[in-house]
């Protein structure tokens, strides 16, 4: 910045002949901008001399600007946000696998106890199933929780780990399963649990409804990895016959029974959890949406869709539209009794 500029001249003790003149005029507005006081005489212009008088006070100003800037963290893609007060997390091993042990990492919200039974929210990353990061939804997570929800973070397989999507759906039906089995010392309502993910993610948290699945030989099965209701950003929704997944999804090493298990749209039934879908209008994933909106309405279920005009997939990880999804997704909470109206 030109303010942090202007000071280091100002403090280095250069020749007086490049500093002790004058400020350059943009260097001035912006000073006075973050320090209007130091203007004494009220002509818009900051001398050397009004400078020097009060540079206590423009050291003070830095002091707070820094202490609130440190405040902040950063999210996905760069995203600043600050940290909801109270929240605390902590990160445990919910899978063991082969390839290797898988971490879920958990948001307390501020007056969380083991006694309570809060709804959860579990995100799953994106990634096309071979890359990706749990911090892809900190943001949102921290905000839920935030919001009085306990949130989760899964890592889960990739395909650099010689895995195809069939053990990814494994994993986030595990991932579930593994929430409500210790429902009790994490404070959640196993019967209040919400998917959400984007994009692989997205396909991921359906997959978790899915009655009859792909699911980890190892997994108890009299615990239910299906979920209340869903919220996914510009999911992958497909039939196991839709053009091209047989090749996508897999590389085309899964048999046809395999993928059927993971294809989404093979398995809307009147069971089906309700669910929000947001997607960008330019996103070329958003067919298999509406072909999904069309099957909720034949079998009888809820399912509504954001629209965000004019963008493409991935939309929702940067401002504006982080926090337009991240308000759209609360009201649709809200609507299922799993938040208090914002007052």
């Amino acid at each position: 910045m030109k303010f942090k500029k202007a000071l280091i001249l100002l403090l280095a003790g250069l020749p007086l002949v490049l500093v002790a003149q004058e400020i350059p005029q943009d260097v001035q507005q912006e000073i006075l901008t973050n320090n209007p006081s130091l203007d004494q005489n009220g002509d818009g212009k900051l001398s050397i001399r009004e400078y020097k008088k009060d540079s206590k006070s423009v050291s003070k100003a830095e002091e707070v600007t820094s202490e609130k800037n440190a405040t902040q963290e950063i999210g996905f893609r760069g995203q600043k946000y600050t940290p909801a007060p109270g929240v605390t997390k902590k990160t445990e091993i919910y899978k063991n696998t082969a390839e290797k042990d898988l971490e879920i990492t958990l948001h307390f919200p501020a007056a969380w106890t083991a006694e309570d039974k809060r709804p959860v929210m579990v995100f799953f990353f994106g990634g096309g199933w071979k890359k990706g990061t749990t911090k892809q939804f900190l943001i949102q997570a921290d905000y839920f929780a935030s919001r009085g929800i306990v949130t989760a973070r899964p890592n889960y397989r990739l395909k650099p780990d010689g895995v195809t999507p069939d053990k990814c759906v494994e994993d986030a039906r595990s991932a579930i399963r593994w929430l409500r089995a210790n429902a009790a010392r994490l404070g959640i309502d196993p019967d209040k649990v919400i998917s959400a993910g984007g994009s692989a993610g997205g396909h991921l948290a359906y997959c978790t409804s899915i009655k009859h699945g792909a699911d980890d030989p190892n997994d108890d099965k009299t615990i239910s990895c299906i979920p209340q209701a869903m919220v996914l950003f510009n999911p992958g929704l497909f039939y196991s016959d839709s053009e091209g997944v047989m090749a996508s999804v897999g590389g085309g090493t899964l048999s046809a029974e395999r993928l059927q298990l993971i294809s989404p749209l093979d398995h809307a039934d009147k069971d089906t959890p309700p669910a929000l879908i947001l997607f960008g209008t330019k996103d070329k994933l958003k067919r298999g949406a509406d072909e999904y909106l069309r099957l909720a309405k034949k079998v009888g279920i809820r399912a509504e869709m954001f629209t965000a005009e004019g963008e493409n997939h991935g939309f929702f990880n940067t401002e504006p539209w982080l926090s337009k999804t991240t308000a759209k997704v609360d009201k649709f909470l809200v609507s299922l009794g799993y938040l208090d109206e914002m007052k």
